[in-house]
């Protein structure tokens, strides 16, 4: 049983199985420690996760979409799943694959650049409303 993956990711379906197919993982190259810059730049991508959970999760957005650079596909990732990889990236300095999302309602997932655009108008908005409230 692998106890040592960050907390938001599923049980392992086959602790303790001898025939445990993803010991070929095991055998993958570790992952390089992230470097100073590239740390603080996931750190802030934790923190901008939370923000944009924060304020898109209650109007039904599930999470985010990313098209991949590899295969050029959108990939679907759950806010818990989102925070799992990149916490495991801080660890690991990489990501372990996981299953894509099955039959994604893609309507219900939003890109980083939406994110940000959101969240910087809703704090313009915010701004705007308390400097009015001072006049």
């Amino acid at each position: 049983m692998r106890d040592d993956l960050p907390p938001g990711l599923p049980p392992d379906p086959f602790a303790d199985d001898p025939s445990d197919p993803s010991s070929a993982l095991d055998e993958l190259e570790p992952g390089q420690p992230l470097d100073p810059q590239e740390r603080t730049a996931v750190e802030a991508d934790l923190a901008d996760l939370a923000v944009y959970e924060a304020l898109l999760a209650h109007r039904g957005i599930r999470g985010l979409v990313v098209t991949c650079e590899d295969c050029n596909v959108d990939h679907y990732h759950d806010w818990d799943m989102l925070r799992a990889n990149l916490l495991q990236l801080l660890v690991d300095g990489t990501v372990r694959p996981h299953e894509p999302a099955f039959d994604p309602e893609s309507d219900t997932y939003v890109t980083w650049d939406y994110c940000r655009g959101y969240a910087d108008a809703s704090l313009n908005e915010a701004t705007s409303d308390y400097y009015d409230g001072l006049r």
